[in-house]
């Protein structure tokens, strides 16, 4: 076999073989039919799983292709002229993935003999049937295809039929008996030919039949239709009962010898008559069943017309049904993985290279044409394209390098769609997931870790613990710890700490010294159990903390069990430095500082420098003193808590004077007193101190607010003084009221009740009339108002200017308006107030409108200069009545020209509205007074 290779996006093989060759013949080797000069590396193959592969076998290894079992090509491959078995291999190295695309093509082997469906028929012929007429025979069947099927028919010799071999729109042949010459059955009755139907394989096989001719008498015409045939289209989408073809046939003769009946030819298969119908009277060609273009695309058969009469001889209209195509198929998408585990999922590892291929993507359309063609779409990542392998193959293969640790899945979305009108669309959801490669190394949370252990710990003391991390999955991303070995001090760092290899946690082995060592320098590694393992490290500084473990020692001088000797001469004067005592301490910082003291002797005659531990004399030695002096020095560092060491030194007195050359010390002049302030001391003094500037701040916000709402009380209380000063002053004009009864007689009759009155001359004195008390400066005077046109009440609707009872003052006819004084005293914010005439003037007898007319329409309050300014005008309306009212009590009562009316009157609440200036004001003869 010759394989034929073709390299494009992929790779196609083809190869031959026959049917029913034996199991294990080699078909062909991809190995050495792919091979390319520029790739070295082996490779290894594996099969696509996309159909039976019982029938191919494929040795991974070299890809040799073996045949499995025996290949029938007539059950896979039924009527078709070339018969393929296509399947996928994927050719795979280190390097790459490669598709190779395998068609096998089974070539027919004459295994099949042609055969007929009826091993004998019968054909009844009237005896005046014309020469040259044609008469369908039954078609014989072979399996095989090519050469191999029928190529002809042939006939017993006889001497009046002959045959001819025909062939079908779908390529089958068929034979039809030809009357050669005219039959006479009083001459022979019957006939019994044997037709022979061979093929053209080598050697040739053959089928036969018998036929068997009955001559009957003849019925003198025969039906005969409009056209001898037809081709019909119909669409594969045609419902049942859709008509084809109305056939007719005419017979020229009367009765039932002219009367035409139509049928299926005796020849004609049950499949035929399962799919189409004619009805027998009409000639009307219906579909009876549904017809698949996708299983057969030409339907060709015989109908016959027949009359009723004796030895009828039918007429035959040879009938061609095309089935046309319609889009009624969706396409098929079949997706093989590259390697699959679970169904739907395809696996490719994260490791894998650009291009790499990942899955075959099959797409199949049984419908034909524009309806057949399918265009294939990959959405949802941009990592992964289709690549087209071959036809309606698709290769889903990567685009960029892929990592798991950042998009460990892909969920993918293969459209497949028609060409058809209207498209097909068929939608799969196909997910990728991406296998571990251990291509991350363990990672600490941080390169360099710094603990503190305090000395003189346990052994088996916990210090730290390491964490890496490593983002691979399974064994690539378990990690192990291990200590790195370096030694220290001479011995393995293992024998300082120990090292959990699974948690990571560190801990001491042994009790640690500051005073030997300071700090212990390690290194971990942690490990992955990949393949090859990969690995990170992280330097752990462990730093001993110092504890007061060490009590100070004394160096100088030499102690001999705990004490010294030391010389003093008998002269020395004071402040003579005898000896010196020094002091070492192992430990460090505020563990090593030392100050010194006396425990025992005599601190009038010795004293210590705290700092120095310089032992001086504080006083010249007396005659009379011992020959020997003891003192015992303390020496203690400045740790929690303190450890202090001692030595006892026995001053030897010996005769004479000290050297020159030794030092004597001047009190207050050479020791520097440094305060040794605690840390946390300090710590203490600066937040009471932040602590009492906060409350300051406080403090000073708290007055500030204060001191600002005090003078904004006091503003608004301002604008409410005077209205207190006019409440009080009320209080006292109404005490003043009750002593001067005589001026509010003028206008009270005594038969009366207190406080009310009727007007004289006004009214007549039938209308009851309400008193108002008006104080004149030195004394009241009383006015009524007439009921219920005058009105000295408050609406009790505060101090509104509208919406009160007697607030009206629209035109001419509104009766009230408040002076400053009536709205200081309370009176509602429309009250009346008769405005104020000269004292002289002449009391109107008949009051009018126009008497009114050259009053002033505004009063003013004096003001308090120390008071601010706030104006709102007080309307007074014309008042015509109570003018003239207001007039005469004036005038019985000799009010004095400087003294301005007041009305008094008991309201709740009240306000002080200073009047504005208008260009018409009080007359001359009116001075206001001060309130006050």
């Amino acid at each position: 076999y010759h394989p034929s290779i073709f390299f494009h996006l992929s790779a196609t093989v083809k190869y031959q073989t026959f049917e029913e060759d034996a199991p294990g013949t080699v078909i062909g080797n991809l190995a050495k039919d792919t091979s390319s000069s520029a790739s070295s590396s082996r490779n290894s193959f594996r099969m696509m799983k996309q159909f039976n592969s019982s029938f191919i076998r494929l040795r991974e290894s070299d890809g040799q292709l073996t045949i499995g079992e025996r290949i029938d090509r007539e059950r896979i491959c039924k009527h078709t002229l070339h018969c393929l078995i296509a399947f996928d291999v994927v050719s795979f190295s280190k390097e790459q993935f490669k598709l190779i695309h395998v068609e096998v093509e089974v070539k027919d082997i004459n295994d099949n003999s042609p055969e007929f469906p009826r091993k004998e028929s019968s054909l009844e012929i009237s005896e005046n049937t014309a020469v040259g007429t044609r008469i369908p025979l039954d078609f014989a069947v072979d399996e095989d295809v090519g050469t191999n099927y029928i190529q002809s028919y042939q006939i017993s010799v006889n001497s009046h039929f002959s045959i001819d071999v025909l062939s079908r729109a779908d390529g089958v042949k068929y034979a039809e008996l030809v009357l050669m010459k005219e039959l006479d059955r009083e001459t022979q009755a019957s006939y019994a030919l044997e037709l022979v139907a061979m093929d053209g394989g080598n050697p040739s096989r053959s089928g036969t039949t018998r036929i068997n001719i009955k001559v009957k008498d003849y019925n003198d015409n025969s039906p005969v239709f409009d056209r001898s045939s037809f081709s019909v289209d119909l669409p594969e989408d045609a419902p049942v009962g859709t008509l084809l073809l109305d056939l007719n046939a005419e017979d020229p003769d009367e009765g039932l010898n002219g009367e035409v009946v139509y049928g299926f030819g005796h020849q004609v298969p049950p499949e035929i008559r399962q799919l189409f119908r004619v009805d027998r009277k009409s000639g009307r060609l219906t579909l009876e069943s549904p017809v698949d273009f996708e299983s057969k695309t030409t339907y060709e058969f015989d109908v016959q017309a027949t009359d009723l009469g004796p030895n009828p001889s039918p007429a035959i209209c040879k009938i061609v049904v095309q089935v046309q195509d319609v889009n009624d198929n969706a396409p098929e998408i079949s997706i093989t993985p590259m390697t699959s585990i679970t169904a739907g999922i395809a696996y490719i590892t994260e490791a894998a290279a650009r291009e790499s291929f990942v899955a075959l993507v099959s797409t199949s359309d049984r419908d034909s044409g524009a309806n057949g063609q399918v265009h294939c779409t990959l959405y949802g990542h941009d990592h992964f394209r289709l690549q087209q392998a071959y036809e309606d193959s698709f290769m889903i293969v990567s685009t960029s390098p892929l990592d798991r640790e950042k998009i460990p899945e892909y969920n993918l979305t293969v459209v497949a769609e028609d060409l058809g009108s209207p498209p097909f669309r068929t939608i799969t959801q196909y997910t990728i997931r991406l296998t571990d490669e251990n291509d991350n190394a363990p990672v600490f949370s941080k390169p360099v870790y710094e603990v503190s252990v305090v000395e003189n710990n346990a052994p088996g003391a916990y210090i730290t613990t390491v964490v890496a991390r490593d983002v691979d999955m399974g064994s690539n991303g378990k990690v192990t710890y291990k200590l790195a070995d370096t030694y220290f001090m001479g011995s393995p760092i293992s024998t300082f700490v120990s090292l959990d290899p699974a948690s990571g946690s560190l801990y001491a082995l042994r009790s640690f010294n500051y005073e030997v060592m300071k700090q212990l320098e390690l290194r971990i590694t942690a490990s992955d159990a990949g393949s090859p393992p990969l690995s990170g490290s992280a330097s752990v500084y462990v730093r001993i903390v110092d504890q007061n473990d060490n009590a100070p020692y004394i160096t100088q001088p030499a102690l001999n069990n705990g004490s010294a000797e030391v010389l003093l001469p008998r002269d020395s004067p004071s402040g003579y430095v005898i000896t010196r005592v020094e002091a070492r301490d192992a430990d460090e910082g505020v563990n090593a500082e030392l100050s010194y003291g006396l425990a025992t002797g005599e601190p009038s005659v010795f004293s210590v420098n705290k700092a120095t531990g310089e032992i001086y004399l504080n006083q010249v030695l007396s005659q009379n003193v011992d020959e020997t002096l003891s003192v015992t020095v303390t020496v203690s560092d400045n740790g929690r808590p303190a450890l202090t060491s001692t030595a006892t030194l026995h001053f030897l007195i010996i005769a004479g004077s000290p050297p020159s050359d030794r030092t004597v010390y001047q009190p207050g002049g050479g020791e520097e007193v440094h305060a040794q302030w605690d840390l946390s001391v300090v710590i203490i003094v600066v937040l009471a101190g932040s602590c009492t500037l906060l409350l300051l701040a406080i403090i000073l916000i708290a007055t500030t607010c204060n001191r600002r709402k005090r003078d904004k009380s006091g503003d608004d209380s301002d604008s409410y003084g005077e209205k207190g000063a006019l409440e009080r002053g009320r209080s006292h004009v109404e005490e003043v009221a009750h002593n001067k009864q005589a001026l509010t007689s003028v206008f009270l009759s005594p038969p009366l009740l207190q406080g009310y009155s009727t007007l004289p001359g006004y009214g007549n004195g039938k209308e009851a009339v309400r008193p108002i008390t008006i104080w004149k400066g030195n004394s009241y005077t009383t006015i009524s108002a007439r009921d219920p046109a005058f009105s000295g009440k408050d609406s009790g609707k505060g101090d509104s200017d509208f919406n009160d009872s007697d607030s009206d003052v629209s035109g001419d006819t509104a009766l009230w308006a408040c002076t400053n004084e009536c709205k200081v005293l309370g009176h509602s914010d429309r009250c009346w107030s008769p405005s104020a005439v000269r004292a002289n003037a002449a009391p109107s007898p008949a009051p009018t409108l126009s008497s009114f007319s050259s009053l002033s329409k505004t009063a003013s309050l004096p003001r308090d200069p120390h008071r601010r300014d706030n104006y709102y005008q007080a309307h007074i309306p014309k008042t015509v009545g109570l003018q003239s009212v207001y007039e005469k009590g004036l005038g019985a009562a000799q009010a004095p020209k400087t003294i301005p009316s007041f009305i008094h009157a008991q309201p709740p609440n009240t306000h002080l509205v200073p009047a504005t200036k208008e260009k018409k004001q009080l007359p001359h003869s009116i001075k206001p007074t001060s309130l006050n």
